[in-house]
This record gives C-alpha cells, structure tokens and sequence, in this order.
C-alpha cells in the first residue's frame, strides 16, 4: 500500500550547508546535529543515517524515545544527547547503559542519574544545563550549591559531558539585552564551576541564529537545528549573514521536498460551487484536479483558495477549502494536466520552486511549525 504522499532529503542540499556551517564554526568545534520533532519533519529515521554519512557524529535530541529511535538507524559511532524528557527509571536506565548522555536541569534529575548510575554501575554521562535567563530549564544560582555538593560527592558515578544554556531568541535583535545577560550568566557560572574543580569537557551555548548573531558563543561545541535543514531561523539572521559577506547568494539549501499526484481531474460548470460551502463559485467553465492531501498531513486549511502547487511547470492555485485527506486546484489554464502527474507542494519543479518560507507565510506558520507538523507516516527517502 502507497501513501498518498512523500517526503525526499537532497544528500548534496545537505552536504552543502554542513560544509557552510563548519565554515562558521571552525575545525576545533563540535557540531551536534539537533534531530528534535522527527529531525524537524526530515524523518529521524531517514535523516540520521544521511547526517551520518555526511561526517556528523554527534546528535542532540528532546526525549529518550527520540534517542532511542536514533539509536536504531545509527551506524553506531555517534554520541547522542538528551536535552529533555527521560524521567522514568527504565528511560534513565536505558541511557545510563548506552552511555547515552542527557541534560541534568534540577536536582531531581542529577539524583536520579546518580541512583540509576550506581544501580547498574556504570557512570552516567550528563550535561549541566544552567539557567540563565530562559526561564524554562536549569540550575539558577540558588540550587546551584546544592548540585556542586552532590556532584562532587558523587565523582565516581558521573562524566561531566558538557555545561550548557539556551537562549532565548538569539535570532532578534529584540531580544539584544537578554541574550547578552545571558552569556554574562553563563560566564559567571562557569568560573565559579571552574573554581570548585569542575571541569567539562564541552561548553555549548550557541544555536544556529547564535552562530551567526553572536559569533563569540560558539566555543568548542555547538547545536544546529534549522540551519542544517537549509533554512534560516528567520529573516533577519539572513540579512545579517548578507550584509556581512557582502553577498546575496544563499548558502543554505533545502534539504527537503514535498510531493504528492494528481488523483483525478473534473470538469466545474459555470455557476457551480467548488468543494464544501460556497467559498467558491464557478463564474466560468473550470477544470480542476483533486490532489490527495490535506489538513490531516500538514497542508493547513488556513491554505484554503491561497496555497500553491506545481504541477507541469506550472503554479497553480488552491480552490476551495483544504480538506482532512484533498485538496483541490484551479488547473482551468492548464488542461494538459492529467491523472497520475507529479504534485510539488515544497520544493522545486522546472524553474519554479514553492520554499517552506512561502508556504508557511501563507498558513502563518513559521518553518519549524509548518515542518515538524508534516506526519511521520509519510514516507521519507533520501535523493543523491
């Protein structure tokens, strides 16, 4: 049985903008590939291994159970990071005896690590988040103390992995201010870590907006998410990325396409309505083609008689509203197409390309929404 969609990962597209992000970064630091949200909508499973053989070894995600998918597809060699959720004893447990190493944010977390580490004697590997200005997760100076003291009571059960924040929009210049009391922060909290002896072997702030807005974060570690995929956290790190090098030429290129076919065509009389409701009325003899997506795979019915797709060459419009399973497009200016012709609903076709910047402008969905929305049943395959 087919779905009724599929999902392609350009292995040059990605090659690409591992090569520009290392540029950025420098030979001496570590680049961990941020797969949270099904690797963004990549698929972990396909995007993994296509990460792998691209060089990266190092992989961060949000939960164990994205760990643990990861460590299903991996060739093995890679060092995977939780950064959030493993609470339960056979999650922590599992970790502690794949040396897969997760974020330590309060102390429940850090006892528990040391209880799951002495039961199977083995080290737990950790990285202290601290909290900085965020406001979500970490260590703030008040339970600090009371985690030193725990840590260093507990040496022989613990690898100090890394010590990390997140920040909190380092993509806009709004949030200026914050980010550099953040990094002020993390300074101050380093050298007190350092003064009780407590050495890590990575120290990693910056994220993909970080790279290129705040340079002097990336240390010997860093964690790329949307970067990687071939798209800028938002418009204004692009600019700032161009106005630097002096260059409009895009570095980044999407790694991701979207395509689907045309399930049948039809003929709409004059007068008729298109699709449920009357959002539509024929004031012409149409044609139209059903395509067999919808709201229930990631077209969002805010698409409804604004979405765009390529078909022959051709941009097409969206008519009607966006059903659960169907779409509908006005194909009366190119009655040549025909049942079973390629749909393009991101990516490129011919000369024409429908960006995930466009496509999530008109749903008003920003490209990390609009991309981790897209379900994890379609199936995903790599394109060399």
């Amino acid at each position: 049985m087919k779905q009724t969609s599929h999902i392609e990962l350009h292995a040059e597209n990605y090659r690409k903008n591992i090569s520009f992000i290392r540029e950025q970064i420098g030979s001496g630091c570590q680049l961990s590939s941020v797969i949270k949200g099904n690797a963004y909508g990549h698929g972990i499973e396909s995007f993994a291994p296509l990460a792998e053989t691209c060089g990266i070894n190092h992989f961060s995600v949000f939960s164990a159970y994205e760990a643990y998918r990861l460590s299903k597809v991996s060739d093995g060699n890679s060092t995977i990071v939780i950064m959030g959720v493993a609470d339960s004893d056979e999650e922590l447990e599992w970790a502690v005896n794949k040396q897969v190493e997760f974020f330590v944010y309060d102390t429940d977390r850090l006892l528990h690590a040391i209880q799951c580490a002495k039961k199977l004697r083995k080290k737990a590997f950790i990285h202290i988040e601290l909290e900085t200005g965020m406001n979500r997760t970490g260590f703030s100076s008040s339970d600090l103390l009371q985690a030193v003291s725990i840590i260093e009571e507990n040496r022989d059960h613990l690898v100090l992995r890394g010590l990390c924040t997140h920040f909190a929009g380092a993509e806009s210049i709004a949030n200026y201010f914050r980010i550099k009391q953040q990094i002020i922060s993390f300074s101050k909290f380093r050298k007190f870590l350092l003064g009780r002896n407590l050495n890590f072997d990575y120290q990693h702030l910056a994220c993909s907006a970080a790279i290129i807005n705040y340079p002097s974060t990336i240390n010997n570690m860093v964690r790329v998410g949307i970067m990687q995929y071939g798209f800028w956290p938002n418009r204004e790190t692009q600019m700032k990325h161009f106005t630097k090098v002096q260059s409009h030429e895009n570095p980044l290129h999407p790694v991701i396409s979207w395509k689907s076919r045309v399930m049948g065509v039809k003929d709409v009389r004059e007068g008729e309505f298109i699709s449920y409701g009357t959002s539509v009325l024929a004031e012409k003899n149409m044609k139209i083609a059903t395509i067999p997506v919808g709201y229930s795979h990631g077209f969002s019915r805010s698409l409804s008689n604004q979405g765009k797709v390529l078909i022959r060459g051709k941009r097409l419009d969206v008519t009607g509203l966006v059903n659960m399973n169907m779409l509908i497009v006005d194909i009366t200016n190119a009655p040549e197409i025909e049942k079973g012709d390629e749909v393009v609903l991101i990516g490129n076709q011919g000369d024409l390309a429908i960006s995930v910047a466009s496509f999530g402008e008109l749903s008003n969905q920003l490209n990390y929404e609009l991309l981790t929305r897209l379900p994890e049943e379609i199936p995903r395959r790599v394109v060399y």
